[in-house]
């Protein structure tokens, strides 16, 4: 690691309104050659800081260094001009134009796509990625876009590299891909920040780790110092207990019966293939796979947001004893028919909640309806808006704050809670935690196991094998769009659903649709 410091920054201090202090006299320095992690709750103003540095945000107080010398950074422009580049959690792209155009936009007057295309696939090539520079973003997968925003600071040549929650959506594989990519640009002399939550990334990947507790820095130690409860401790001030409340189920009952689902993607690639399983009631079904293996699909399915091309998803209503056919139902014919289904997506700005709308009108997305006329019922929703804020702990200024400017682990608390709230008999939640420091995360699993003993059936879309065996009661392995096997996450081992995520195939196990058994 070089001793020459590429970003200084001193005394910087940044408030929202009088209620919120996002960042408070934060002293912090990133060297070249080196990889720093930062780490801090949700809320802690870790993206703040980052954000002043690309120049989104200009901080009231505190001074900025790059390269020993005093700069003002008032706009992304100067950033770039300081070939400062930030991978943002939340994608800054737009949708309806092509990931090239999306990469060369603000570059130059004129689009050579062209010679867009053909830069962007030397450094698709040269890293690895998958990307077609004329393809829509629209029409990609969360990893797609993501992959759009990584090219896009490479394209622009950026040797001060900030990655907030950069892993969040990429594949184990894209991952180490990326990882590899990154020590290599260290090894080159680069400076790169990256904020994460999984503690274990932290230490395989970084150099040192600062952390920032309630928007201040207390520390910064030697990654190669420290292991994970150090970590923890140092970012929400006490010990935390990191064993997961596991209750058994009671009186489980089929709820959610899905039988032979076969499911096509626009370019008319099967991403189902005869799936079959049982949810049911008061247990927590997790659902393990490499990401793009079919999780997004299955669930998008039920929820009525995906056509299915056979099969069927029968749902047992526990007040009348009644069964409903879901396929290819929309989301609104689902409720019409009384089903309590709720969702929580992945994309949580995207589909689950409305940037540019404050945490009252999100909350109004589920009872708009209930309206009289062109008057809507306010009171219940700004109840309901400030009652997820006390319980959760959303930091905000308050529930008439546009639900773009909290940060990703408050967005998620705000969607969560919203869901849960409807009482659900069936509650969906992909990867609900992801973006969550560990306090936060523990909050969610809280409440999922909460919902668990109210008797409801939840399915828990994970991407972490230790939290999967230590919240679920079973746990449905996908791969390649078809079933690879159904475990008991009370006897199962992480080496066992590895397995099978990575075969992706009914070589090694089959699944008895009926009963839910595992035989080799």
């Amino acid at each position: 690691m070089s001793k020459t410091p590429a970003i200084e920054l001193k005394g910087i201090t940044k408030a929202f309104g009088t209620k919120v202090v996002a960042n408070k006299n934060v002293d912090l320095t990133v060297y070249r050659g080196e990889i720093l992690s930062v780490l801090g709750e949700n809320g802690s103003g870790k993206t703040t800081l980052m954000n002043m540095i690309s120049g989104i945000y200009f901080p009231d107080s505190g001074k900025i260094f790059i390269d020993g010398r005093e700069v003002v950074i008032a706009s992304p422009k100067d950033a770039f001009r300081y070939k400062i580049g930030m991978i943002h959690q939340h994608f800054k792209l737009v949708d309806i134009l092509t990931a090239a155009e999306n990469i060369e936009l603000g570059l130059h007057e004129k689009f050579n796509l062209k010679r867009a295309a053909s830069h962007i696939r030397k450094i698709a090539e040269q890293y690895g990625f998958e990307l077609d520079p004329m393809k829509k973003i629209y029409e990609m997968s969360v990893s797609e876009k993501q992959t759009v925003e990584i090219i896009k600071v490479l394209y622009r040549g950026a040797d001060i590299l900030i990655l907030d929650e950069p892993t969040a959506v990429l594949t184990p594989q894209e991952t180490q891909k990326l990882f590899a990519i990154l020590r290599r640009m260290r090894d080159d002399g680069k400076a790169i920040v990256i904020i994460t939550h999984k503690l274990h990334e932290v230490l395989a990947l970084s150099d040192r780790v600062a952390v920032l507790r309630k928007g201040e820095a207390v520390g910064t130690v030697n990654t190669a110092e420290t292991d994970e409860e150090k970590l923890t401790e140092l970012m929400v001030g006490k010990k935390i207990d990191l064993n997961i409340e596991r209750a058994d189920p009671v009186d489980p009952q089929d709820r959610l019966v899905v039988d032979g689902l076969n499911c096509l993607s626009v370019e008319g690639v099967k991403v189902l293939d005869n799936v079959s399983f049982t949810a049911k009631s008061g247990e927590i079904l997790g659902v393990a796979g490499i990401a793009g293996s079919g999780q997004r699909e299955l669930l998008e399915a039920i929820a009525g947001l995906q056509h299915v091309e056979s099969g069927t998803i029968l749902y047992h209503d526990p007040a009348t004893g009644k069964e409903e056919n879901l396929r290819d139902k929309t989301p609104v014919q689902i409720r019409d028919l009384g089903v309590r289904l709720s969702f929580v997506p992945e994309d949580r700005l995207g589909m689950g909640l409305v940037g540019n709308m404050d945490i009252i009108d999100n909350m109004m997305l589920r009872s708009y309806t209930k309206g009289a006329g062109a008057f809507l019922k306010r009171k219940e929703p700004r109840d309901l808006a400030e009652s997820i804020i006390e319980r959760l702990e959303v930091v905000t200024p308050g529930a008439t704050t546009p639900v773009r400017r909290l940060s990703g682990g408050n967005v998620q608390k705000v969607l969560v809670g919203r869901e849960i709230a409807s009482a659900p008999t069936v509650l969906m939640a992909a990867y609900p935690v992801r973006g969550l420091d560990i306090n936060s995360s523990y909050t969610i699993y809280n409440l999922l196991n909460q919902q668990k003993k109210n008797g409801v059936a939840v399915i828990f879309v994970g991407e972490d094998l230790d939290v999967l065996l230590a919240l679920c009661d079973r746990i449905l392995v996908i791969g390649g769009g078809k079933i690879a096997g159904l475990l008991d996450a009370r006897t199962a081992t992480k080496e066992q659903v590895g397995l099978l995520m990575t075969k992706g195939s009914h070589d090694a196990y089959h699944v008895k649709a009926n009963d839910g058994e595992v035989a080799e």
